[in-house]
């Protein structure tokens, strides 16, 4: 058996609370929704791809947020893509309750009309996914929530915006160099 020339990292036990700081599934969003006459805004790191076509996004929503509940009852919402210029915008919204405050007006943002929902986009964010509910049945015991993405909006550049990453803990990451994939292997750019 071939034995690999590359160095082993040095590995410890580590709490598994925590291994969400390797596992993270992408950039951090701002999900924005509407119900009777209100709008809100969460900031929310866990969510999932889980089909291609149909879009379907999966999202977890802990049940105490000002938000689980609009987003529940009206089965619609916006996933909204910010940029790393949003960083203190997005912390401050994770932050804060919807529950005492109108976020959009609070931290300066546009409530735009969507075309498929009656969420707003949010006008500042790189790409803006109008969603609906397509699966309910997980809610209740996992509070996961299944999205078809309706409608998407993107800006026409940069066409890699450098997004922001939760890594647990206060940490967090921004997006970083891409990397080209060939046929048989990928080459990191810039090493």
């Amino acid at each position: 058996m071939k034995t690999s020339t590359r160095k082993r990292p040095d590995k410890r036990d580590f709490p598994v609370s925590d291994v969400r700081r390797f596992l993270e599934p992408g950039s951090i969003v701002l999900v924005s929704s509407a119900w009777k006459g209100r709008t809100n805004i969460m900031t929310m790191g866990w969510h999932m791809i889980m089909e291609f076509e149909p879009s379907l996004v999966g999202c977890y929503i802990w049940t105490e947020n000002h938000s689980f509940e609009m987003i529940r009852r009206s089965r619609e919402c916006v996933i909204n893509v910010p940029t790393v210029d949003l960083a203190p915008k997005v912390v401050g919204i994770g932050n804060s309750s919807g529950r005492e405050i109108d976020k959009f007006a609070h931290f300066g943002l546009t409530a735009a009309p969507a075309q498929a929902v009656k969420a707003p986009l949010i006008a500042e964010c790189h790409a803006s996914f109008e969603c609906k509910l397509v699966d309910a049945s997980l809610i209740r015991k996992y509070s996961l929530f299944v999205w078809e993405v309706v409608k998407a909006h993107v800006a026409r550049s940069p066409e890699f915006p450098r997004t922001i990453h939760y890594r647990g803990d206060g940490i967090f990451m921004i997006a970083g160099e891409n990397t080209r994939r060939y046929r048989k292997h990928f080459k990191p750019q810039n090493l």
